[in-house]
């Protein structure tokens, strides 16, 4: 009767948890659903942004292309690198000096403040090149996903049994391929959703944005040359004026890039799950 009762009122709890958690989050969804839905249109997805705050009508098309270019050459950096470290750290490092200053670095890194992270791009790229660029926001923001796709890839990996490297092992298989072929697929599901975790932070970091890449109007789609622009960065900027216009594109800023996290989301984790039946 006890432990029914102690269950019953852990399961209570959780449930109160999760619904004191929901309903601020679903305010928030619904706040920026209302205010920004009546904003969007083909003109706001593709046109160019006002060079005037007071000016009312789109478009954020400059920001979204910014957004994807930006946020996608920081994973294409921070990924593969955070996936390859927590192989070393797992598999290899163990706990070997090296791995245990790894494993402190990223964990330090993690709870390193966007906008620092910001300012040591700046100081270590930016005026080293001479002028603002897309890529120093890549930069930027692959640094602050780096220890989170290491650490949550490091316990991902955790999770995959022994006993099924002992048997690749014992079928002739090397190291590596092990890892590749049996270690990899196991843990691929939850690798993808610490990648997830990391894209999403990224992609709604502002100051870094705002910090090194510059401010344009149009649209640039070379992360090399010239200055570029974010979602994050607009909506800051945006919704910063008392302007009607501008609190309106931030609003339909901010759903956008709602509606961005949530479709890569999606796309991601069907294709993690079929690979992961594939390999099955």
């Amino acid at each position: 009767m006890r432990r029914r009762v102690v269950n019953h009122v852990a399961s209570g709890s959780i449930h109160l948890a999760l619904l004191l958690a929901v309903i601020p989050l679903g305010l928030v969804i619904w706040t920026v659903l209302n205010r920004g839905a009546g904003v969007m249109s083909l003109d706001f997805l593709n046109a160019d942004i006002p060079n005037s705050y007071r000016r009312e009508g789109p478009g954020m098309g400059p920001a979204i292309v910014g957004t994807l270019l930006i946020t996608g050459m920081a994973s294409l950096m921070a990924i593969p690198l955070g996936v390859f470290g927590a192989i070393y750290l797992n598999e290899y490092g163990k706990q070997k000096p090296l791995a245990r200053t790894i494993r402190l670095m990223a964990d330090v890194m993690t709870g390193v403040p966007s906008i620092v992270m910001g300012l040591f791009i700046y100081i270590s790229w930016v005026l080293v090149v001479g002028r603002f660029t897309g890529f120093a926001g890549s930069l930027a923001l692959a640094c602050l996903m780096l220890p989170v796709v290491i650490r949550s890839s490091e316990e991902m990996l955790r999770l995959v049994p022994d006993e099924l490297r002992q048997a690749s092992l014992a079928l002739g298989a090397r190291k590596w391929r092990t890892i590749l072929t049996v270690v990899l697929p196991a843990a691929i599901s939850g690798i993808t959703s610490g990648a997830l975790l990391a894209v999403a932070r990224a992609a709604g970091e502002t100051a870094p944005i705002v910090i090194v890449t510059g401010i344009v109007f149009s649209t640039n789609t070379n992360l090399f040359d010239g200055s570029n622009t974010a979602l994050p960065a607009q909506i800051f900027r945006n919704a910063s004026q008392p302007f009607v216009g501008a609190q309106d594109r931030a609003w339909g800023a901010a759903l956008t890039l709602i509606v961005i996290v949530v479709l890569f989301t999606i796309v991601s984790r069907i294709i993690a799950n079929r690979f992961a039946l594939k390999e099955r």
